[in-house]
């Protein structure tokens, strides 16, 4: 059986903490020692490909620079980066050897792209792969945020969440938490400007703040607390739309609070209508002080779903929102009707193209 996610990276983590803690029991742990060790294989290197040239190809540097970025800081870069070019260009002025024009162009670019990826990961403070692993961790943690938790019997939430182009990070997200001693469940789809990457670190903040203030405040407050973090940021692109569900279980009534978001779509079984929640939205979160976000109050009846989702599910560009909308709608229906259906189940059939995030969160009531 192959482990979960999480667990691989825990044993890489692992495998790279007992690398380390071997190099330090030989003095090899700190980084001028390491900076020096990597400096002397590409001696090595130079030397081999002078006397043993069939053996030793000029793409050895390319290996040992890849090892330098899993193992030294920008300075640590920067010396061994230095220390190759130097030997690229004495061994053939001292005699010792030729290189063709492509290969120094593939030096310059290896040394270029993993020089840029230092620097990036310097401005971090991470580094090598234990730093990636730290921010996958990271981000998994967050994304813990938005689980759903143990419903009443009848109760069934389901989340399908879509980066864009399937980047690691997403600027969609969802929060949840119980209120008033489980009675009620308080839900909430966060669509943060930007998509991707561009978004990713935007929303992981925010879903930390946000994961703190739902269930802990009156479901009225949260959005308006969600705006004034937003503007507290002063981010460039500091704004993100909102669908809050306060949802009390027992009886199935909800209300719907939204900042610029789209309609929640209501499956009622009784009537088998697929209709769009009118919710009355106060402005997108981050934009205006003080907003205030009416609310528009409805029942989950035994057989109903209510459907949250963002607009990459139903927007495409140039195409008219509203089609996407019915296309959504009419996929639902044909999806869920039967009972057999889920969430990923309606992102897949619905289409949607994989330049945005895309979310959908499924409250059902058996």
């Amino acid at each position: 059986m192959t482990p979960p996610p999480a667990a691989r990276r825990r044993r890489a983590a692992s495998v790279l903490d007992r690398v380390r803690a071997c190099l330090r029991r030989y003095g090899v742990g700190s980084q001028p020692a390491l900076t020096t060790m990597l400096v002397g294989l590409t001696l090595l290197a130079s030397a081999g490909i002078v006397w043993a040239r069939p053996w030793v190809p000029p793409s050895t540097f390319i290996l040992i620079e890849l090892l330098g970025a899993f193992l030294l800081r920008m300075r640590g870069m920067v010396v061994l980066c230095a220390a190759i070019v130097v030997q690229f260009v004495a061994i053939p002025l001292a005699g010792l050897g030729d290189f063709t024009p492509g290969t120094f162009l593939l030096q310059g670019i290896a040394i270029a792209a993993l020089l840029s990826f230092a620097a990036h990961r310097e401005r971090l403070g991470l580094q090598g792969a234990p730093g990636e692993l730290m921010l996958v961790d990271l981000r998994d943690r967050l994304a813990a945020h938005g689980a759903v938790p143990p419903l009443p019997d009848g109760w069934t939430v389901q989340t399908a969440l879509r980066s864009a182009h399937r980047e690691a990070f997403s600027g969609d997200f969802v929060v949840a938490a119980p209120r008033q001693h489980g009675a009620v469940l308080e839900i909430a789809l966060v669509d943060v400007s930007g998509k991707g990457q561009d978004a990713g670190v935007r929303s992981l903040q925010l879903s930390g703040a946000l994961a703190g203030l739902i269930g802990q405040l009156p479901a009225e407050d949260f959005l308006p607390a969600a705006n004034a973090y937003l503007l507290a940021q002063d981010w460039d692109e500091g704004f993100a739309t909102a669908v809050h569900v306060s949802l009390v279980l027992a009886t199935g009534e909800y209300t719907v609070y939204s900042a610029g978001h789209l309609p929640p779509v209501h499956l009622d079984a009784g009537s088998g209508a697929v209709d769009l929640v009118p919710a009355r939205g106060g402005p997108v979160l981050g934009v205006v002080e003080d907003a205030a976000f009416p609310s528009v109050r409805g029942r989950v009846d035994p057989g109903d779903i209510l459907l949250l989702y963002t607009d990459g599910l139903v927007e495409t560009p140039g195409g008219d929102l509203d089609l996407g909308i019915d296309r959504l709608r009419g996929v639902a229906e044909g999806v869920l009707s039967t009972g057999r259906g889920g969430a990923d189940d309606v992102v897949a059939r619905v289409g949607a193209g994989e330049g945005d995030d895309r979310a959908l969160v499924l409250l059902r009531r058996a």
